[in-house]
């Protein structure tokens, strides 16, 4: 062009703003300052075009040049600038830098308050995102869509139920047709608060439907659980003749791995290949996780193997499957494998990984990983710290649990959880009890997990006058309505000797789950109640609950102590009408139930005839059973079965012991004994404790650490002295108490 005026300049910069080529509208920009003569520029309709380059290339030092260059040259105040400096900023993270331009602004379009509300929401300030749309509904500014959907998004990530309402309400009011993108916005945002119902309200009053409107639904129905309705909206979508998207079709495969459907899983990875998203990692990873939690791990592998280029993701999906499939070490050959490869590991992945050392008690593997969390830098993620101190735990390394606890810099009521876990793990219950002072020292407040620890702790030691202190903070914390505290209250109260007040409990319980029902089941087995057990037995069927391999360990106990034979027999038979497989406790109840009615032969004929391999306690029980009677040659055979098994075990050997001392034959206990001790075979020692004075005082057999040890004896020598001067004899038959 021969001569070039401002609108030719602005046209063209504009131009190649609006399709991307940034640079080419800087170098513009800078021919047209070199052609202005003095007292000519850049109007504001260019400089807003430049500014959105720099923001768009992420040119902070051009961005802020410019800015400068707009304050001189008086444009500070124009709408249009004003906004694209809003815009660059927060593009560069600067919401500071944004917000003051903003509040400088006289004027203020729909696009301005759309720009600060946008970066506000994009660096998760919701909040102040949610005061400026007060804000701007107090001014003449009408929201336009991308406004509602950007603070229905700011609602989502705080789970604002309320004010995504408000927003709802006006958006209704407005009395025009709802816009696709902003009913898409309201499905999300109501399933992200849990509002499925309502979210297929809007889903189903919406006259236009996108792809993603279908998708958003299926998406979620499966981060809310709602597995089979997922699966049914698949249905429904595909037999419309819509294509699902990748996204869809991973969510669908999720939930079909969820509820265990394999067959509509295949379906589903069919209908992958079929709209040619099968090569996406996204749906390759979902492939991977519903093939593994349908038990089809062969095929999970084969779409692993079959991929391409494994990221981390990949591993970590076929790793969770392992762990899913009880392949430990399969699992970690796949994180060796995953290092020789070069691929970093996440978070997730040593979330697994721990998990499977915890479950394979190796302390040694244990220590590596968290070495490796250090390396990579996750050590002090207060989700792994967590988990390291419930592995250390379970690998029975409490102080390194305690170290990893005390290295931690923040700590939230979860990880103040496992430690108290892991205190109880290891039966170091008083030291948990001393722990919960320090919690509440912090400022952390107490949930219901930790008070089902802490009533755990109380019913360990049978200390009754705890478990009350306890049941008193539940009540004025209003946690005694949470099913898991009113089971360990029902446990605590019964092992405490206190029937009535477990009863009490579990009759003031609103919603009794299976765990509810077990616990009131063995409490009156325990006590010798078997009347009220198998009452309690019938009552949860009439309910309508199924029990589960604990409700027979209850039941059958219960037949067994009061000798219940055929009503022991029938319920252990019953169980396979419930697909319950009996496992050893079963087998265990029904050979004390057959032993204590003087059945030996028959409780012999019984373990003989188990379909598993019976485990050293089923013998051990034919074992009691046989001291109880004086049955020496059939004693002689449980013991020596159960020492075949458990060579190590002193119970079986002390058994067969008593029975000899019954029948005065000290010659084979002498042997046994020596026996015993050839075979490096030590007899655990025995413990007791009592409360004085809000006191625990513990007594282990052979040990004098107790600070009152002389003075215990010396009044013990006192009593022996006065029972010698009766003229009582003691019986002297057996050595267990040694």
């Amino acid at each position: 062009m021969p001569k070039r005026d401002m609108i030719s300049w602005s046209s063209v910069i504009t131009m190649y703003t609006q399709n991307g080529v940034y640079d080419e509208s800087l170098l513009l920009f800078a021919e047209l300052r070199r052609s202005c003569k003095e007292g000519e520029g850049p109007n504001e309709f260019v400089l807003a075009s430049v500014v959105s380059c720099c923001g768009r290339l992420g040119s902070i030092v051009k961005g802020e040049e410019l800015h400068c260059f707009v304050v001189k040259a008086g444009f500070d105040q124009f709408v249009y600038v004003g906004t694209s400096l809003i815009d660059f900023y927060s593009k560069g993270g600067d919401v500071g830098s944004a917000r003051r331009i903003f509040d400088d602004l006289l004027v203020k379009s729909t696009a301005t308050w759309t720009a600060i509300i946008a970066a506000c929401v994009n660096v998760g300030k919701s909040e102040i995102s949610l005061q400026l749309l007060r804000n701007m509904l107090e001014t003449d500014v009408v929201p336009d869509n991308y406004v509602v959907s950007s603070i229905l998004g700011a609602c989502s990530s705080l789970e604002y139920i309320k004010g995504g309402k408000e927003i709802h309400g006006y958006v209704l009011r407005r009395g025009v047709e709802m816009d696709v993108t902003v009913s898409n916005v309201l499905i999300d945002f109501y399933m992200k608060c849990g509002k499925v119902k309502t979210a297929r309200s809007v889903f189903d009053r919406m006259q236009v439907k996108n792809t993603i409107s279908w998708t958003t639904m299926i998406s979620g129905y499966m981060q809310n659980s709602s597995d089979w309705e997922a699966i049914s909206m698949f249905r429904d979508l595909n037999s419309l003749g819509w294509m699902l998207d990748r996204f869809a079709c991973s969510s669908v495969l999720i939930s079909c791995g969820s509820v265990e459907a394999l067959e509509l899983g295949r379906q589903v990875h069919a209908y992958t290949v079929k709209a040619n998203v099968d090569s996406d990692d996204f749906v390759k990873n979902s492939l991977i996780d519903m093939y593994a939690k349908c038990n089809s791990f062969g095929d999970a592998r084969k779409v692993f193997d079959i991929m391409g280029d494994h990221d981390v993701i990949s591993y970590n999906a076929i790793i969770e499957g392992c762990l899913t499939q009880n392949r430990l070490y399969e699992a970690f050959d796949l994180f060796a494998e995953m290092r020789d490869n070069l691929i970093l590991p996440s978070l997730l992945t040593f979330v697994s990984l721990l998990g499977a050392s915890a479950s394979l008690f190796s302390l040694e593997l244990s220590k590596q990983l968290h070495g490796l969390t250090i390396k990579f830098g996750f050590s002090a993620d207060m989700f792994v710290c967590s988990i390291l101190i419930d592995v250390y735990s379970k690998c029975s390394s409490i102080e390194d649990a305690r170290q990893v606890f005390i290295e931690m810099n923040e700590k939230d009521i979860v990880v103040w959880n496992s430690m108290l876990f892991g205190y109880i793990q290891q039966c170091e219950n008083e030291e948990a009890l001393k722990f919960f002072l320090e919690l509440r020292q912090s400022l952390q407040k107490p949930n219901a997990l930790t008070f089902v620890a802490l009533i755990a702790a109380s019913s360990n030691l049978v200390s009754l006058l705890h478990g009350l202190q306890f049941h008193n903070q539940i009540v004025k914390l209003g946690l005694n309505f949470d099913p898991h505290v009113t089971n360990a209250l029902v446990d605590m109260y019964s092992k405490c000797g206190s029937l009535e007040e477990a009863r009490k409990m579990f009759n003031s319980t609103i919603q009794r789950d299976i765990a509810c029902w077990n616990s009131m089941i063995s409490t009156y087995a325990q006590h010798g109640e078997a009347k009220e057990a198998l009452n309690m037995f019938e009552k949860m069927i009439n309910d309508g609950l199924k029990p589960n391999n604990v409700t027979f360990v209850g039941v059958l106990s219960a037949c067994s102590h009061v000798g219940l034979v055929k009503e022991g027999l029938r319920h252990f038979h019953s169980m396979a009408g419930y697909g319950i497989e009996p496992e050893t406790e079963h087998y265990v109840c029904i050979v004390s139930l057959l032993g204590r009615a003087g059945k030996l032969v028959e409780a012999t004929e019984f373990i003989e005839t188990m379909p598993i391999p019976p485990a050293a306690i089923v013998w051990r029980s034919l074992l009691s059973a046989c001291r109880e009677a004086g049955h020496i040659d059939l004693g002689k055979y449980a013991a020596s079965m159960a020492i075949s098994i458990d060579p190590k075990d002193s119970g079986s050997y002390i058994l067969l012991s008593n029975i000899y001392a019954s029948k005065g034959m000290w010659i084979n206990v002498k042997k046994l004994r020596e026996k015993m001790d050839s075979n490096g075979v030590v007899k655990e020692k025995g413990c007791s404790w009592i409360e004085i004075n809000n006191e625990v005082h513990l007594f282990i057999a052979r040990d004098r650490s107790h600070h009152q040890t002389d003075l215990i004896h010396s009044f013990l020598e006192l009593l022996i002295r006065n029972i010698k001067g009766i003229e009582y004899v003691p019986e002297d038959t057996t050595f267990s108490n040694e």
